[in-house]
């Protein structure tokens, strides 16, 4: 696929005229239909034991089919910019790294956003692979087993040794490596659309106004930079590191440590860890990555509100993170 055409799955719409309604992106319904029925085809084959694991792959498919049709039916946005040319995937994904302004801006008009959820998901994928062949499934599995026995929602013991036994198909198998590394794009395009609308809302509320597909894309767009940097710097340590000195839990996200979370003990203070690990270098940039893209993608959304929402949604991220990490404590020990 070629530069100009990696995100032809959102075709530019010319603009309409100033007193007509801006059109929806029914281009989507297609894709949309396909995911849906691959969802059900997979859910049939586990149901059926013919695909291991699609019993959990098919409902994810065709949830986020569902998903991507609801959303063909939010219009797109009547942006004063609309003569500017789209930007191909290829240069917005090299110039988010070095002239996001200008990215920003081009979302504004022309809000694609198929490259940074395809860029996002594929260095995910890549680093869950490696880590999970460094490890090695044995490993990983077996201390997530032992401390969910500790956690308070230790399951029957016969439970566990299935969960146990599944985990570790999942883990080995070919055909449910492939079902993880496609999962992890719908849980980028799940994740993305609910933190977008958390944005749409904080945006208004903060009296802006900016359009769904706008802030979509930018959140997409100020994640990708984080993504790949924290990834790319995690797959040098995996193979730096001796793999006893990588915690199996813990090091499934990210290895790079540019916070003050190294000042805490996690099995002693789980709280203050994670209020530790939100302080950091790539934190404060994808923060600060987060309000240029709402100011400049949105059609009117000053740098105090784009600040205020993004502050107040990093301080929730903050406040739901500390609570889960001090009622699962067991899990970051």
């Amino acid at each position: 696929m070629s530069d100009s055409n990696i995100e032809s799955f959102q075709p530019a719409t010319p603009p309409p005229a100033a007193d007509a309604p801006a059109p929806r992106p029914l281009h989507l319904r297609m894709p949309a239909i396909v995911l849906f029925v691959l969802g059900v085809l997979i859910l049939i084959g586990g149901i059926a034991n013919f695909i291991p694991g699609g019993i959990w792959t098919g409902p994810a498919f065709a949830f986020s089919g569902v998903l991507l049709f609801a959303l063909s039916f939010i219009r797109l946005p009547q942006a004063t910019n609309a003569d500017e040319p789209p930007m191909s995937g290829v240069q917005k994904v090299m110039g988010i790294f070095y002239e996001p302004t200008r990215v920003f801006r081009n979302l504004r008009a022309h809000p694609h956003w198929l490259a940074a959820l395809l860029v996002i998901a594929a260095i995910n994928a890549l680093y869950t692979a490696a880590f999970t062949q460094r490890l090695t499934a044995e490993v990983i599995v077996n201390y997530t087993m032992e401390k969910l026995a500790e956690s308070p929602i230790k399951p029957p013991p016969e439970r566990m040794e299935k969960a146990k036994e599944d985990a570790l198909q999942q883990a080995k198998q070919p055909i449910q490596q492939i079902q993880t590394a496609a999962k992890s794009f719908v849980k980028v395009f799940v994740g993305g659309t609910f933190i977008a609308a958390l944005c749409l809302l904080g945006v208004l509320a903060f009296g802006g106004r900016i359009n769904f597909w706008q802030a979509f894309a930018a959140m997409l767009y100020a994640s990708l930079p984080i993504a790949v940097v924290s990834k790319i710097l995690s797959l040098v340590i995996l193979y730096v590191k001796a793999p006893a000195d990588i915690h199996p839990i813990l090091g499934a996200e990210t290895l790079v440590q540019d916070n003050l979370g190294v000042l805490f003990a996690p099995a002693e203070h789980p709280a203050l860890f994670v209020l530790g690990s939100a302080i950091g270098v790539l934190s404060f940039y994808g923060l600060w990555l987060w309000a240029k893209g709402l100011a400049n993608a949105g059609q009117k959304v000053s740098s105090s509100a784009a600040w205020g929402v993004s502050i107040t949604l990093w301080i929730l991220g903050l406040i739901f993170g500390m609570i889960f990490a001090t009622l699962f404590s067991s899990f970051i020990s």
